[in-house]
């Protein structure tokens, strides 16, 4: 019998009915007969139940951000819209969509190391924030406004001098392409006020994906206490620090929830006890994945069934060219299973030891490797979770010439 490799644990809020997942109160089967395959669902239902939970554990006066490249698809991105208090964008073509799905100005906030000279033009007739991530960017912004004869709203992006323990993606903490660094922040908000720009304050973000309170809730109080030391140096109060995000989702095997419980209790007695700099300071947390990841799943038809060297392979008309980071080609290290089942076979007990691969000539299109599941045949549908982010615009979609998998939003 070949080595079993476990998967991830399945996100709450799926069910099964007539012997198959069910999702937002649709069959894999019904789903994909209407819509093809592959194919994007999104939860509606799940976005609004993991914005609410978050709102009843956070402090109420907390804003809460969608961090839209976790999912930028048109009628999700208008959903966040309507249930978020902040869009942050990372480009110009994010910005044209954030306001297409009508987040409006003083909502949106641009962040990212590159910003071309075309897309800070944008953004400043647009009148959102921008999140400035070295002097150098700074002096472009304001050259720039000043030739448009426009006021810049402007943000300066701190890159800390810590890091998000635990965290799958580092932010901070060490030399980055991200933000300026701290010796660097006074100096840059002085010519930005210096120049009659609107300053809005910091953006300090340390890390993503980490699953241990205890580590947000260090990291958060970390940022509160640089920003107040930076207001100290600068002399003047934030209106608005965004305090970054890093609440991640079980991906694997072993991973726990965030428990948003605690983190939502040592906020609160943080911007209780605020430093006197800080006690109008408006807050935020920016989130991407958190909010997004498990409302979505990823539905991928069996063409084929083989066998090769006594393993058994099934053959999916889908693959890494849409779900990269479930292949194990999205930043981790060590490949270990998504979430996954035979979504046809859903009420059925594993029987039998499988890989699951994608239609793509090459060996790294793995999307669950050695797991064990339900006997399953060609036309059976596969089902990978926590495909709400990081999936469809995150993958290349036309490697091979495959082209894009259709995405919806129900329920």
């Amino acid at each position: 019998m070949s080595k079993v490799k476990p998967i991830g644990p399945i996100p709450g809020g799926y069910a099964c009915r007539d012997g198959e997942l069910s999702i937002g109160g649709r069959t894999a089967s019904e789903l994909v007969a209407e819509h093809g395959s592959p194919l994007f669902v999104y939860d509606r239902g799940l976005l609004h139940s993991r914005i609410e939970a978050l709102r009843a554990a956070m402090p109420s006066q907390l804003h809460i951000h969608y961090a839209m490249k976790a999912n930028p698809f048109a009628p999700l991105l208008e959903q966040m819209v309507e249930l978020v208090d902040g869009i942050d964008i990372a480009s110009g073509g994010e910005l044209t969509m954030a306001l297409n799905a009508g987040a409006g100005a003083r909502q949106i906030s641009f962040a990212g190391p590159g910003k071309r000279d075309d897309e800070l033009l944008a953004a400043i007739q647009a009148g959102v924030t921008i999140n400035i991530e070295s002097p150098n960017e700074c002096d472009r912004v304001l050259a720039i406004a000043a030739r448009e004869e426009l006021q810049p709203h402007l943000a300066v992006r701190v890159n800390p001098d810590f890091d998000l323990k635990g965290s799958g993606m580092k932010m901070g903490g060490g030399a980055k392409q991200f933000g300026m660094d701290v010796d660097f922040v006074a100096a840059t908000v002085q010519k930005i006020l210096d120049a009659g720009a609107d300053w809005r304050g910091f953006h300090i973000f340390a890390g993503s994906q980490a699953l241990k309170a205890e580590a947000i809730i260090e990291t958060q109080a970390q940022t509160i206490a640089l920003a107040a030391r930076l207001a100290e140096q600068i002399g003047q109060s934030p209106e608005h620090v965004n305090l970054g995000g890093g609440f991640g989702i079980p991906y694997f095997p072993g991973d726990e929830p965030v428990d948003i419980g605690l983190v939502g209790e040592a906020l609160k007695k943080q911007l209780s006890a605020l430093p006197k700099i800080l006690a109008n300071t408006q807050f935020a947390i920016e989130l991407g994945r958190y909010l997004v990841g498990e409302a979505g799943v990823y539905l991928t038809r069996i063409i084929d069934r083989k066998t090769s060297q006594g393993e058994t392979f099934l053959v999916t008309d889908g693959g890494l060219h849409h779900q990269l980071a479930a292949s194990g080609n999205f930043g981790t290290v060590i490949r270990r299973n998504y979430p996954a089942a035979i979504a046809t076979q859903y009420d059925k007990p594993s029987e039998e030891v499988v890989s699951i691969v994608g239609c793509l000539c090459t060996p790294l299109d793995l999307l669950s490797d050695h797991s064990e599941m339900p006997k399953a045949e060609v036309g059976d549908i596969v089902a990978i979770f926590c495909a709400g982010a990081y999936g469809a615009t995150a993958s290349p979609a036309n490697f091979l010439g495959q082209g894009p998998a259709r995405e919806i939003l129900i329920g």
